[in-house]
């Protein structure tokens, strides 16, 4: 069964590949993902600086690496690594701790299962989230550094990676917070989050993949019945609220590109890690299988084919449109990238359409081990 899902995440991964994968300023040894296709001369100079897509596009490397090890896929893995580094001005560190949680979260996988280690710059993140937890002041981590908005893509990622990296503790103390402070009391989705005592009541795709990649790590590591239980929970509400006929909602492009691909990632580690010990863990992880592998059937369906590699839809329900050079680009305002004129254009979309291909063939994997 997981076979037709290997072919697809090869295929997804050529895109990427052929379409966006460059040296950083014709430097030997580096790697990164142009922003946009069709590309600008800006964007293939890397220009403009994606911190978070960078982390995901290193994230989607170590996948197939775990699909299919190559020495080659291990090259593109450590070429990332030293892009990234490069282009962030030789360092590991910027001002957005929901940035930072995404490359560390990727730079362990890259470590623990793709054998290509950057111990120090774990280290370095680490100390970022443990020193910006700030209970006395509402938190949580803040989003960014001198900012007072507390929220669920920045505490949930950074929760995940200290729980892999033996910090449990903290771990528990971060997804306490969210579930004490951010889930709606009515559907008990996540919110984004908090500023200012006040809650900022919109629910991201993205921000209920998290919590349930959380709260499926410290099941695993813990006995305490809570963290299964929250999984269980949020799970029946993603089913509910999250995906109309099974299939994941969308977002657009820009950042919200990866919306929904982020939430498959950890809809697939529900259904592949989630330990079994009662009936409710197995209707869980069963929900969460079923709803990765309908949003990858809808969203292989309704993709475009260009030079025999698929272009993925930013809304999986819905046809692919082909991107060209002209109309308005994605930019970056206040913090976040909005979207291309056609979302499509956005590496940010087409790096979930090949998350998700990835998330299925790991799921169609388990369900036949």
């Amino acid at each position: 069964m997981s076979h037709p899902w290997a072919n697809r995440a090869a295929s997804a991964e050529a895109a990427i590949t052929a379409r966006h994968l460059r040296r950083l300023w014709a430097l030997p040894g580096t790697q990164l993902g142009v922003v946009a296709w069709p590309a600008t001369r800006g964007h293939r100079l890397f220009g403009t600086w994606h911190y978070w897509w960078q982390a995901h596009l290193l994230d989607n490397l170590v996948d197939a690496q775990m699909r299919e090890p190559t020495p080659e896929r291990a090259t593109r893995i450590a070429r990332q690594i030293r892009g990234h580094r490069l282009r962030n001005n030789l360092s590991w560190i910027n001002d957005y701790y929901d940035d930072m949680a995404w490359l560390a979260l990727a730079l362990e996988r890259a470590g623990r299962l793709a054998g290509v280690a950057r111990p120090k710059a774990l280290h370095k993140l680490a100390d970022q989230f443990l020193t910006a937890w700030v209970p006395e002041d509402g938190g949580g981590i803040p989003w960014r550094k001198q900012d007072q908005f507390f929220n669920a893509p920045a505490n949930g990622p950074a929760a995940i990676f200290l729980a892999r990296y033996d910090r449990l503790r903290r771990a528990q103390q971060m997804a306490d917070w969210i579930d004490e402070t951010l889930i709606d009391p009515d559907t008990h989705l996540v919110f984004d989050g908090i500023k200012g005592g006040s809650l900022v009541r919109a629910q991201y795709t993205y921000c209920q993949g998290v919590v349930l990649g959380l709260e499926t790590e410290l099941a695993v590591r813990t006995d305490d019945p809570r963290h299964p239980a929250r999984v269980h929970r949020l799970i029946a509400v993603v089913a509910e609220h999250m995906a109309p006929d099974g299939v994941i909602k969308g977002a657009g492009g820009g950042d919200g590109g990866l919306f929904n691909g982020i939430l498959a990632r950890y809809l697939a580690l529900v259904a592949t890690d989630l330990p079994r010990r009662t009936p409710e863990d197995d209707t869980a992880r069963d929900t969460a299988g079923r709803l990765v592998l309908r949003s990858a059937e809808a969203a292989w369906e309704n993709r475009q084919t260009i030079d025999g590699l698929p272009l993925f839809s930013a809304f999986w329900d819905r046809t692919a449109e082909i991107p060209t050079a002209a109309g308005p680009q994605a930019q970056f305002v206040e913090g976040a990238v909005n979207a291309s004129a056609v979302p499509e254009r956005d590496l940010s979309v087409q790096l979930a359409g090949w998350m998700l291909m990835e998330a299925a063939h790991t799921v169609a994997g388990s369900a036949t081990a």
